[in-house]
């Protein structure tokens, strides 16, 4: 079934991508405490090798609730669903808030759950709504707006946690999570938003995933993105880390999440240059600074002080990738197909999720921990590779 935008949302796709921007934003306040739950994690669980196997079972528990979107979508609708997200995010910080080991790995897989299905449902609010041509203007001001609130939040968080009690950044970011509900049922209700409930109906994933991955386009584009989560999954959940072992103060941790957080603020420039050298280019110019930055970071060897500017260089192509790494399945999946394949496509989040843990667990098994930077940056390599098949006209 062809998904048609209502005609009202033809009219005001512009103020659609505004409002859509602003709900990523609000989302995006979660940052307050990604910072926080990995330096937890090494604090109740004690190594590096723990914190990896908490986020590899809580990663198994996200994947078991995100493959069922399309089910709980049947049940109670795309807009409960959300709610449902808000309401697994506000157990996580419930949990997270007890310290215990146990429930610290359930808190991981409800966070990066009620991520998921936000980015799905966002997703498909997205393409709804939005005209193919201006996608790239919509990604470009949704990274814009979130980059602004990720570049205060992993700090001040850090810095709640440190000086205001450790419960001071979970509180804010469940009163923020409860505030972006609001806000969406806002646009839901207000009739002046444009924002129209979901005509799509659901399908089972499982049925839906061989003929995703018989489509060349939509295989190159799942790649890009689930090498990109990769990335972003190591620099998050050891990123901080690796700040606290180069004998650098916590606070300092969360200064980098900021940093490289920050850099979503150069969307404009970044659409700039995809309009001038192509999307494709682009996209294969950001995955080969990363994998080139993290090559070098294996090469420094042991976590010191000079190695956080290199995640600052990968996270340069890790925002050209946010930005535009969307854009090969956007642009490329047939519109009767979008609700199915964004089923299978936006599996990237719990994909990555599962795979970055998974990896290091097994390179921990028979090599330190700085051999997976070196199967990172060869992963991240491929995506490059397999990327300049893209349809030139992208």
């Amino acid at each position: 079934m062809i998904v048609r935008r209502p005609a009202a949302l033809m009219v005001v796709s512009g103020k659609a991508g505004e409002y859509f921007a602003r709900l990523n934003a609000m989302e995006g306040m979660r940052s307050l405490i990604i910072g926080i739950i990995p330096l937890l994690a090494l604090d109740v669980l004690g190594t590096k090798e723990k914190v990896t196997q908490a986020y590899l079972l809580g990663s198994v528990l996200t994947l078991a609730i995100t493959l069922n979107f399309a089910l709980l979508e049947k049940l109670i609708q795309r807009r409960w669903v959300m709610t449902l997200g808000v309401g697994l995010n506000l157990a996580a910080i419930g949990f997270l808030l007890s310290g215990s080991p146990n429930l610290l790995m359930i808190a991981i897989g409800l966070q990066q759950a009620a991520a998921s299905i936000f980015s799905v449902c966002l997703s498909l609010y997205i393409m709804d709504h939005i005209g193919k041509k201006d996608l790239i203007y919509t990604e470009t001001r949704r990274m814009l707006y979130t980059g602004a609130v990720w570049l205060v939040g992993p700090t001040l968080g850090l810095w709640l946690w440190d000086n205001a009690g450790h419960w001071t950044p979970l509180a804010a970011a469940a009163v923020s999570s409860v505030l972006m509900l609001a806000y969406f049922w806002y646009l839901r209700i207000a009739p002046q938003t444009g924002i129209q409930k979901a005509k799509s109906k659901s399908v089972n994933i499982f049925k839906i995933i061989p003929r995703y991955f018989a489509q060349k386009s939509l295989r190159i584009a799942y790649w890009i993105t689930l090498s990109r989560s990769i990335f972003w999954v190591t620099l998050f959940v050891y990123g901080p880390i690796y700040v606290v072992e180069a004998g650098l103060p916590k606070w300092m941790a969360g200064v980098m999440l900021s940093a490289v957080s920050a850099l979503l603020m150069i969307s404009p420039f970044i659409r700039r240059i995809a309009g001038r050298f192509s999307t494709r280019r682009t996209i294969i110019g950001g995955l080969v600074l990363t994998s080139a930055s993290i090559m070098v970071l294996y090469l420094l060897g042991e976590p010191r002080p000079a190695g956080v500017s290199l995640w600052f260089f990968a996270a340069i192509g890790g925002v050209t990738l946010d930005v535009l790494g969307n854009i090969p399945f956007m642009r490329t999946v047939k519109p009767r197909e979008r609700t199915e394949m964004t089923m299978i496509f936006s599996t990237w989040r719990e994909g990555s999720q599962l795979l970055t843990p998974l990896l290091v667990s097994l390179v921990l098994l028979v090599a330190p921990f700085e051999m997976f930077y070196l199967l990172l940056a060869a992963v991240l390599l491929s995506a490059a590779v397999t990327a300049s098949f893209l349809p030139r006209r992208l």
